[in-house]
């Protein structure tokens, strides 16, 4: 699994990249006025894609924002047991996530919005969201197991 993880992060750089290409296509594209239908919406739905796909590989590999100057003077069970609690956070909030996100796509379709140029189902755009949320979730459980196993050595 966490070889997934990361090769979902890589999928999320590689479209990280497409869609700074689709701008810098776009600007040369007014320069020479051939412009670039729907870049904003290529864009938006890109970003937000690739942003999610790092979440996973985040939790895996503890990436994410810490306030480590509030730690520094904690005893080795004090950072597992935060360790732990962080973890806990990590899978309810991708939990909470996957299960709202899953609603939104549901109305996007029910209703049948699609962006303004493109005419792209507006729905599509969530299902990448969603399988970043469900690896996060394991990613989380991942960590959250390590966490156990590491209180239990400190304790």
């Amino acid at each position: 699994m966490p070889t997934l993880i990361t090769g979902w992060a890589l999928l999320g750089g590689a479209l990280l990249l497409a869609v700074v290409a689709v701008n810098v296509v776009s600007v040369l594209g007014a320069i020479f006025d051939a412009p670039f239908p729907g870049d904003f919406e290529l864009t938006e739905m890109g970003v937000a894609n690739a942003a999610f796909a790092f979440l996973p590989y985040c939790q895996l590999t503890r990436s994410n924002v810490t306030a480590d100057i509030f730690t520094q003077n904690a005893g080795p069970r004090m950072v597992a047991f935060l360790r732990l609690l962080s973890s806990i956070v990590a899978l309810l909030f991708g939990l909470l996530l996957l299960w709202r996100m899953y609603a939104g796509m549901l109305d996007q379709k029910q209703y049948n919005y699609e962006t303004s140029i493109l005419q792209v189902p507006i729905w599509m755009a969530f299902v990448p969201v969603l399988i970043s949320l469900a690896l996060l979730a394991v990613a989380a459980a991942i960590t959250l197991a390590q966490d156990l196993r590491d209180l239990s050595r400190k304790g």
